[in-house]
């Protein structure tokens, strides 16, 4: 396996050495620091970042390298050079690319022309990085995953697609729940059955959040509002979404010990009452140091070779 473009590149043994890669790092910091000795990792933003950004630049530090931060003003893609001729170039140049825009075709592209390893920072429609370590804050705080049930509510965004594929190979109970018309993506939710069948866990899609929190140990949401999101949709999406804010009447409808979980930025008021993200339950600065220990892992495992890759075919047509 030489890309992470979506969890569902992994199968159940890749996520395990994924999960406690992480955690070796997260005991023990500075552990390889040779790994990418004297070799540069190319960070690609096409967006804003915080979390991802400062986390993969001190991943490839901590690993010995140098990383190179370039925006979309600062290749020449942007004058008519093509994803294919720039990943050639940059094959040539650095030990790996990170790569965080907006179609995932794009990253698709990148990665089918390189002979680096790609990894998916964040696309419009999946967000593996993330996903890696909601599920390490998630085994940090209830030790397996087995037997307990995630919920998401809001938005079927690339948030939602990376928790569904994800909690479904580590066989969790996920379910997700969104307003009418901002349901995920059917085709990745059916995968995520799919792959929740091999593993024993469930995914469950609804409109109710009261019916997805029920009995949930994590309560997990985001911003209804994204940072793409033409200003003319605000009103209207936030006049769909506030019955699905997560506020203490919601949390109570979830387990006594259960947590509450956000990818950040958080909108307080919105998607999450501020009782709720500021209280005691929140566990989201755990998600965002996560962050580091996750990069870290996929830098090092796909830079020396220790992932399998699934051996299933994605339903997405432009892989197929």
């Amino acid at each position: 396996m030489k890309d992470l473009l979506r969890i569902a590149d992994l199968d159940a043994s890749d996520l395990e050495t994924l999960l406690d890669l992480a955690a070796t790092f997260k005991e023990n910091p500075y552990k390889y620091p040779g790994v990418l000795r004297n070799d540069t990792v190319v960070l690609y933003f096409a967006k804003p970042s915080t979390r991802t950004r400062i986390s993969f630049e001190t991943a490839v530090a901590r690993l010995g390298g140098t990383p190179i931060q370039v925006g979309k003003d600062e290749l020449q893609l942007g004058r008519g050079e093509t994803i294919e001729d720039t990943a050639h170039v940059i094959s040539r140049y650095a030990r790996a690319f990170v790569i965080r825009t907006y179609a995932d075709d794009d990253v698709r592209s990148f990665a089918a022309a390189a002979s680096i390893p790609t990894i998916n920072a964040l696309t419009d429609k999946h967000h593996p990085m993330q996903a890696l370590a909601d599920l390490l804050t998630f085994k940090e705080r209830f030790g397996s995953f087995h037997g307990r049930k995630l919920a998401y509510v809001g938005d079927g965004n690339n948030v939602a697609h990376s928790l569904l594929e994800a909690c479904a190979l580590a066989g969790l109970e996920v379910a997700v729940a969104t307003p009418p018309g901002y349901e995920p993506d059917a085709d990745i939710v059916e995968m995520a059955r799919e792959i929740a069948d091999a593993s024993g866990g469930k995914v469950t899609a609804t409109t109710d959040p009261d019916e997805a929190v029920a009995g949930a140990h994590a309560v997990y949401t985001d911003v209804w509002v994204s940072m793409n999101t033409p200003e003319s949709e605000r009103k209207t999406r936030l006049e769909a979404f506030a019955p699905y804010q997560v506020n203490d009447a919601l949390m109570a409808k979830a387990r006594e010990d259960a947590i509450f979980m956000h990818c950040l930025p958080d909108h307080r008021g919105e998607e999450v009452t501020a009782s709720v993200v500021d209280g005691p339950r929140a566990v989201i600065f755990d998600e965002a140091e996560n962050r580091l220990h996750t990069a870290k892992a996929a830098l090092f495992a796909l830079v020396e070779g220790q992932l399998i890759g699934a051996r299933r075919r994605h339903r997405d047509p432009a892989r197929a």
